[in-house]
């Protein structure tokens, strides 16, 4: 009887460690990543003239579509009412294009510059233009935008986009520009 015990103990033992050795996993395999991939004997890669995608050059081709991007970004104006800080409709749709900028590049810091045309004083213009920059960092800020991402400054009157008179050159002159600050 005694040796029984033994015997199923044994054969318990031998199962359990059966058992382990079945469920343990199977160890992961090592790939040198840097080392060229071994070919098998007889297969073939193309021709040998044919030129290779290096990905240097995805590289260079996402930068420059990031700086078409960023130049875009700054191109992109909103125009304001006379005498208004208000946003216009077409000015929320330029703004919430920003922010999906933005969105999709979150380094990127960005300044609003609020402008005006040269009718007013020169310090009610630059409050003005200050009150329309603000409006702009307000929306991005809504959007979703870090405030820490948005600064503003106001030109007033002082850099118009264009000279002269009249109500044309009032209103392209009575914006928001946005640089680009970092990235």
């Amino acid at each position: 009887m005694r040796n029984a015990g033994r015997v199923v103990g044994l054969i318990a033992l031998v199962s359990l460690i059966f058992f382990i050795s079945g469920c343990a996993k199977k160890g992961v395999q090592q790939v040198d990543e840097t080392a060229p991939p071994q070919q098998q004997e007889g297969a073939t890669t193309g021709t040998p003239d044919m030129e290779l995608d290096m990905p240097g050059e995805d590289v260079t081709s996402s930068e420059q579509a990031l700086q078409g991007e960023m130049a875009k970004f700054e191109e992109d104006r909103i125009y304001f009412e006379f005498d208004k800080f208000n946003l216009t409709a077409d000015a929320r749709k330029v703004l919430a294009e920003k922010a999906s900028f933005l969105n999709a590049h979150p380094n990127i810091k960005v300044r609003v510059e609020g402008h005006c045309d040269d009718r007013g004083t020169r310090e009610y213009n630059l409050a003005l233009g200050e009150r329309r920059a603000k409006s702009a960092q307000d929306y991005l800020i809504f959007l979703g935008i870090n405030p820490d991402r948005v600064s503003t400054v106001s030109y007033g009157e002082e850099k118009p986009l264009e000279t002269g008179t009249g109500e044309a050159v009032w209103a392209k002159n009575r914006r928001a520009e946005f640089r680009i600050l970092g990235n």
